[in-house]
């Protein structure tokens, strides 16, 4: 649809000759926030080797066990503080209970996940090794087995909703633990009460804080599982469409650009081919095309940079293209390996967008670098 469309929309935009295109006030910024930039471009580079679509990873799960201590069991004294302490001893070893019970349907949830996912991973793995070896368009086979990936792709959907509402349960679980906690240092206050009492109660408020820490784990490791799968669902939601795509047309086509290895890729650019690290080192020939900001989860790109493509390559129809990764090197040591984890996720899905509009893959050539310079992320495309 892409391609079709191209010639219909490039004609005005490219109005001088030679090696430039048109300049900057000609390719304003798209989009209300300004979230994607086009500008001028440099030279044309070398043709990159295109290498053999990987499947994505089964991503991994927590694997803690979550199992609280005992309470500590003690007769009452029979004051009335003895009585409250009876009381809140009672509602911790419910709790606690609850607790053991959340525990076992996490690690059942996590296993069939594990399951599901491998499952999914192993019949697009099937699929994309017939497509490397070569087949006819729209292979009834390889159609199958993608449907059969799509459902095991629901299933983990599916699995991921079990999650979250694991998670909500835990959370009242967490406010539930936070009222004993308080409930327990607030009888201290009480009036009639003997030594024991306060002995008791001392033991009761640590067994009660290690509760709360412990369930505070357990919504952690969930939360991050559930962050980790919905990524993994996400992505793998877009590769199915690349995958599909692939095999309407009995081949990769760009869809080996899916789930490129930057590991490849040194910090300063590719082997053998002179990629710009970072904005410092970026003349005013070294012009990026395109700069794309990823500041929040859904940045409307898709348009602005299928507009630059399609003007690339109508005045250049030999163009090869240069994405780079850019990830914000401000903050911490760990805030910054966490902005080149998204950075690298957020390259791979400009990657298959331009796939699904056709670029072909021994067209584009890839790399990744920290940029102290910059506060968000950003993904940009050079034109060689």
């Amino acid at each position: 649809m892409f391609q079709k469309s191209r010639v219909a929309v490039l004609g005005s935009v490219l109005l001088i000759s030679g090696c430039t295109f048109a300049s900057e006030s000609l390719f304003p910024f798209f989009g209300a926030d300004d979230d994607v930039q086009v500008a001028a471009v440099a030279p044309p580079a070398a043709q990159a080797t295109t290498p053999a679509l990987a499947p994505s990873a089964v991503p991994v799960l927590g694997a803690t066990m979550f199992v609280p201590t005992a309470v500590t069991q003690a007769p009452s004294t029979g004051t009335f503080v003895g009585q409250k302490v009876t009381q809140h001893r009672s509602e911790l070893v419910s709790l606690q209970s609850t607790i053991i019970g959340r525990n076992q349907l996490l690690q059942a949830a996590r296993q069939k996940t594990t399951e599901d996912s491998q499952r999914y991973h192993g019949t697009v793995a099937a699929i994309n090794t017939r497509l490397q070896l070569g087949t006819t368009p729209g292979n009834p086979v390889l159609v199958s087995q993608w449907r059969a990936a799509q459902l095991a792709l629901e299933r983990l959907s599916e699995d991921v909703s079990e999650l979250n509402g694991l998670a909500n349960e835990v959370a009242a679980d967490s406010a539930m633990a936070a009222y004993l906690l308080g409930a327990s240092r607030a009888t201290y206050g009480l009036a009639g009460a003997i030594d024991e009492d306060h002995r008791q109660l001392a033991i009761l408020e640590d067994e009660t804080n290690r509760t709360v820490v412990l369930i505070d784990r357990l919504l952690n490791e969930l939360s991050e599982d559930i962050s980790r799968q919905t990524s993994y669902l996400g992505s793998e939601r877009r590769n199915l469409q690349t995958i599909s795509l692939a095999i309407q047309n009995g081949e990769i086509m760009g869809a080996n650009l899916f789930n490129r290895a930057f590991a490849n890729a040194a910090p300063a650019g590719l082997a053998g081919v002179a990629i710009p690290a970072g904005p410092g080192q970026i003349t005013a020939n070294e012009q990026p095309l395109v700069v794309i900001r990823f500041d929040r989860a859904d940045v409307q790109y898709q348009q602005a940079l299928y507009n630059a493509l399609s003007a690339a390559l109508e005045r250049r129809p030999q163009s090869f293209f240069t994405l780079v990764a850019v990830a914000a090197g401000q903050g911490t040591a760990a805030e910054v390996a966490l902005n080149v984890s998204k950075s690298i996720k957020n390259a791979d899905e400009v990657v298959r967008t331009m796939a699904d509009m056709g670029l072909p893959a021994d067209r584009l050539q890839m790399s990744s670098t920290t940029s102290p310079q910059i506060s968000v992320n950003e993904v940009r495309i050079y034109v060689r």
